[in-house]
């Protein structure tokens, strides 16, 4: 295969300024040594396609737990890289296929349908969780892994989009007896419409919170798997990246997602800063790490959570360019990140200019002396 390389010495030199001036910070220093320089899918395709990851100058896969086998990972620990590991948590189209009891049931009553092609469980369905546990248990005993991801950490709706869906959830029976338990609040006998208007009437605010509730039960559990088998791996948190007042407060009324929570659990954070599918300029990537850094350090100032943001790269809606992907990789690995990855791997074999511009800025020596750049 003919790859196409970086060949000038003025792209090179442009480029490490570049890298330079959107990437270094005052405290802040891009080695190979503590960077994280990443991909996010199934990295096992640009093997198969004849590159490898130290010729990209990857220190580090993000692999989907699906796309996980031994022989990714021996070849990724031979090259030198960190393996961290996507965990589904919510996600389960062929799972709800066998176990309808576990669907998410709407305001109305009606079970949900898929938010586009993401389908989410219904969190409180003990077999769900115990089958997710487990999944992990079986991950976590097979392989020693760097980290683990917890993905597709929402209550059902779909956030990929630039019209979001956002269906009210959950108000099956299970759901709507443990808030009633929880908050000691008795619940008219109605039919599931008639429940849901009294609950989101008369109690939204316990309602709100004891979603958030359950979302954060599901960090916490997966947390002391994680701890317990593997103490020094990382758990990550890939997230719906926006801001809490956003779409009327839908991060936390529809999501489930309290920001505060995720940074007082998490090791490392993972935004998913898609701007094109979001519809956002470039710059709003580095604009949320910088709001990100703000809200970890009045939580948890002390050992606060990495930022490791994920950007994309995949034509979703219409095209990114190798120019605004290259955009978003400096915006996505400015301070206060330590961190970056890209969505996916396919993405970059489908157009290898963006392989070009990950081997351009992840293999520009970036020891520089971060304390005389500013942003």
């Amino acid at each position: 295969m003919i790859k196409k390389r970086l060949d000038s010495p003025i792209i090179l030199l442009t480029s490490l300024l570049v890298l330079c001036l959107g990437g270094c910070h005052s405290g802040m220093n891009h080695t190979k040594d503590n960077f994280i320089k990443g991909v996010y899918g199934n990295p096992g395709t640009l093997l198969e396609a004849g590159y490898t990851f130290d010729e990209l100058g990857l220190n580090a896969i993000f692999v989907r737990s699906i796309s996980l086998n031994d022989e990714l990972y021996h070849a990724a620990l031979e090259q030198g890289c960190k393996v961290f590991v996507e965990f589904p948590v919510l996600l389960g189209k062929q799972y709800l296929d066998e176990h309808p009891h576990c669907r998410p049931i709407e305001a109305s009553g009606e079970p949900s349908s898929p938010a586009d092609w993401f389908m989410g469980v219904c969190p409180t369905c003990p077999d769900f969780k115990a089958d997710r546990r487990q999944h992990l248990k079986s991950i976590l005993i097979r392989f020693k892994v760097d980290g683990i991801f917890l993905d597709y950490l929402h209550w059902h709706a779909q956030f990929e989009t630039p019209e979001p869906i956002l269906p009210e959830t959950c108000f099956c029976e299970r759901c709507t007896d443990l808030f009633s338990k929880t908050y000691h609040i008795a619940i008219p006998k109605d039919r599931v419409a008639g429940i849901s208007n009294y609950i989101l009437s008369h109690h939204e605010k316990e309602w709100r919170d004891w979603r958030r509730s359950i979302l954060t039960d599901w960090i916490i559990d997966l947390k002391h798997i994680l701890k317990s088998h593997q103490p020094e791996s990382l758990l990550g948190l890939f997230y719906c990246a926006w801001y809490p007042n956003e779409y009327d407060s839908a991060l936390y009324r529809i999501l489930g997602i309290d920001i505060h929570n995720f940074v007082k659990e998490a090791d490392v954070l993972s935004p998913m800063l898609f701007h094109h599918m979001k519809d956002r300029p470039v710059h709003w990537v580095g604009e949320y790490t910088s709001w990100l850094d703000s809200v970890n350090k009045a939580i948890r100032p002390e050992n606060k959570p990495k930022i490791w943001p994920i950007v994309q790269a995949h034509n979703n809606p219409g095209e990114v360019s190798p120019a605004e992907f290259r955009e978003a990789m400096l915006q996505g690995s400015a301070f206060p990140s330590s961190g970056i990855m890209m969505f996916s791997d396919r993405a970059l074999l489908q157009d290898t200019r963006k392989l070009d511009v990950i081997r351009e800025l992840y293999t520009v020596n970036p020891a520089v002396d971060s304390t005389a750049i500013t942003k």
